[in-house]
């Protein structure tokens, strides 16, 4: 069973809120940056900064980050996990990081991310932005700015699809 939660168009409008938001909380967007959490993280980041840049005229840089050596369960996806590599070639050192994430569901991915970005460098602070929060955190952590909070059983699955890797581009919710 699939249900579509966001259709793209909604998903567009909800890019636009998640940049005025961005923009409302962060008054010096010189030293705000992104960090998009491998896959659908950054093209995420990359359109709400778009969207920053449309709005005001700042851009805002953006990176991408692999946390998955950082995953608590590494060992459990194989002897040789698909590692990609970071591409954040500008300096984080005392900037304002936001975390960028299709999905938060247990805050585990997250925790990797944030020691992932601490072996780069020490930023000034990290905030969190969830494209969907789906609830069932196992770890005290919760997102900044958030597009679309959506209740779940934990048998369910939250899927943030991007027409670049999924060939349309909506949120659906597929059922256990």
């Amino acid at each position: 069973m699939e249900k579509i939660l966001m259709t793209s168009e909604a998903m567009g409008r909800t890019f636009s809120r998640l940049a005025h938001e961005v923009i409302e909380k962060n008054e010096d967007l010189d030293n705000v940056v992104f960090i998009g959490v491998l896959r659908r993280g950054v093209p995420i980041a990359r359109e709400i900064a778009k969207k920053i840049y449309d709005f005001c005229g700042k851009q805002i840089r953006v990176g991408t980050l692999d946390i998955t050596l950082y995953r608590d369960d590494v060992g459990e996806i194989g002897d040789f996990p698909d590692v990609k590599a970071h591409s954040i070639d500008f300096d984080i050192h005392e900037k304002r990081v936001i975390l960028v994430d299709d999905v938060i569901f247990t805050g585990r991915t997250v925790r990797a991310a944030i020691e992932a970005i601490f072996d780069i460098a020490r930023p000034k602070c990290i905030q969190l932005l969830a494209f969907v929060d789906r609830g069932h955190r196992e770890l005290p952590i919760k997102p900044d700015y958030v597009g679309k909070n959506v209740p779940t059983a934990i048998s369910e699955k939250v899927l943030v699809q991007i027409a670049d890797y999924d060939g349309e581009t909506q949120v659906v919710l597929r059922g256990a």
